[in-house]
């Protein structure tokens, strides 16, 4: 036996024993419930960041028929003639210059 069961009955070693497995066991059930609600916590964000990753990939097939839808549009104007590919140019200029006049003025506002 251990040092500070000598000089003890039985009786009053195995009471300490039982208290000490009570304490033991209660400190191991709030362990185990606080694991328990992380992992329920894991849980929902993990469905959270489910539902929003679905959302995303709603969003993405949208904007993916948007822009084919825009290409093929652009594919056919630049096809279609001489006059509509002046017109093209023209506007790839203007949207360019357009472009840059507005990040220089973003760029002033910031300073």
């Amino acid at each position: 036996m251990a040092d500070w069961t000598r000089g003890q009955s039985p009786g009053a070693v195995e009471e300490i024993l039982d208290l000490e497995n009570k304490r033991m066991a209660d400190h191991l059930a709030s362990k185990v419930t606080r694991l328990k609600s992380l992992a329920l916590d894991i849980d929902r964000d993990t469905e959270d960041q489910n539902r929003y990753l679905d959302g995303m990939d709603s969003e993405f097939s949208s904007v993916t028929g948007l822009l084919t839808g825009s290409v093929k549009r652009f594919s056919t104007m630049a096809r279609s003639g001489r006059d509509n590919r002046r017109l093209l140019c023209g506007v790839a200029v203007g949207l360019l210059v357009v472009f840059f006049i507005l990040s220089y003025l973003l760029s002033r506002t910031r300073t």
